[in-house]
């Protein structure tokens, strides 16, 4: 890891000491762009679910007019150190940031995976959405294209 994902690790930790003090918001996030920006926010946990940290820090950044992140790392508060994104955050990160890095594993051994590397067999938002034009010049949605089967290798 570069000096400048562990700055971003000590700035999400920095983030959990400091605003991470009740039940309500146990995680915080930063994540950095390209050119060293840094954005943070902090999970709002409640019984119905609530926003990840991740998602706080993505929507902060879109408030700044940045869409693009280069990565981003969460950490528990009390000390639980980077906690890998749930499914949810996972999913939309590639999603909606689909280039970004995340640092994910115990402190004294951390390590950048692209996002995508968190979700081995995984649909893409982009690629499931239904182009609306072709109902619009056909007045029927298309129909999915499915890959052609392939025969059994013979071992």
């Amino acid at each position: 890891m570069l000096d400048t994902d562990r700055a971003l690790v000590q700035a999400a930790t920095a983030v959990a000491k400091l605003r991470c003090r009740s039940d309500r918001h146990t995680v915080a996030a930063a994540a950095r762009t390209a050119d060293g920006r840094v954005f943070s926010g902090v999970n709002v946990a409640h019984f119905t679910g609530g926003p990840c940290a991740e998602l706080v820090v993505l929507g902060t950044a879109a408030t700044q007019g940045v869409s693009e992140l280069e990565a981003i790392v969460a950490v528990g508060d009390r000390g639980r150190g980077v906690v890998p994104p749930c499914g949810r955050c996972r999913q939309v990160l590639l999603d909606h940031v689909p280039s970004i890095h995340v640092i994910v594993g115990p402190m004294d051994a951390l390590r950048l995976v692209p996002v995508a590397d968190l979700l081995p067999e995984t649909d893409s938002w982009a690629d499931q959405r239904l182009d609306a034009s072709a109902l619009v010049r056909t007045g029927q949605w298309p129909m999915p294209t499915v890959p052609a089967s392939r025969q059994a290798s013979e071992d």
